[in-house]
């Protein structure tokens, strides 16, 4: 019988160990967990993290997993509970919307897509799975910011840079905007981010009532907005969805 690779058992270990623990984690705590010394610990983490599997916060040092792991396929992504939750809903809000539907979710002081149903016409466009958007700027960002502490956190200390003139970027006055986001129950960008493009999301919620996400529409401003106002069947449309997989989750009350 052929014999197991140790370094790659214990690299296993050690994702398995970052996927289920804390958001992030340190040499010291890694090593301990799993009983190794912490000179082999950070030589499985250097190459991890070379690879892009895990990546490591350069303030604190720690380590979680890496966006790399879902640039892998949608293998790993159709056990990924939010996505599998989220696949029929957001199906149908791009269908009823007639716009890209994007789920995401908190990484590295940004939003995470991990999952993209495209526009359902015959236009060009590309899966942006994988892809990375500020927090600050966009609808998906803003919902993570109102509703999850770590989300605001990392907004607030990330470089909130102007993309276009209407990007907001002083504190004060992106605190207000979480507020508004809070009281409403979702959050809009129209042209802070791309020029000409407006978004619109929600957030999801687990059976806790903590917050695993967001979901939104984007497209172009002419069709998002009416009369310069976001469509309100479109907001309620957002919101809907971002309810109907927040149940699927079991949250209750959506």
């Amino acid at each position: 019988m052929a014999r197991n690779i140790q370094s790659l058992e214990r690299a296993a270990a050690m994702l398995r160990l970052l996927a289920g623990g804390e958001r992030r984690l340190g040499l010291s705590d890694i090593a301990s967990s799993l009983d190794l010394a912490k000179g082999t610990a950070h030589g499985i983490l250097r190459t991890l993290q070379h690879v892009g599997f895990v990546e490591q916060d350069e303030v604190s040092g720690r380590y979680q997993l890496g966006a790399e792991l879902l640039r892998l396929g949608t293998t790993y992504l159709d056990v990924h509970e939010l996505r599998a939750r989220a696949l029929v809903w957001t199906d149908d809000l791009a269908r009823s919307s007639g716009e890209s539907v994007y789920l995401g979710v908190l990484h590295q002081q940004g939003v995470l897509i991990v999952h993209h149903v495209f526009r359902p016409d015959d236009s060009r466009q590309v899966l942006e799975v994988g892809a990375m958007q500020p927090l600050h700027s966009t609808a998906l960002g803003k919902v993570l910011a109102a509703y999850d502490p770590v989300a605001h956190s990392e907004a607030l200390e990330a470089d909130r840079s102007a993309f276009t003139e209407r990007t907001v970027c002083d504190p004060d006055a992106f605190e207000r905007i979480l507020d508004v986001t809070r009281a409403r129950g979702y959050a809009a960008d129209v042209e802070e981010t791309w020029e000409g493009v407006a978004s619109i999301a929600a957030p999801v919620h687990d059976r806790r009532r903590m917050p695993v996400g967001a979901v939104g529409v984007m497209g172009a401003v002419e069709r998002l907005q009416r009369d310069g106002e976001l469509r309100p069947e479109l907001v309620a449309a957002v919101r809907d969805c971002a309810r109907s997989v927040s149940r699927d989750l079991g949250a209750r009350r959506f």
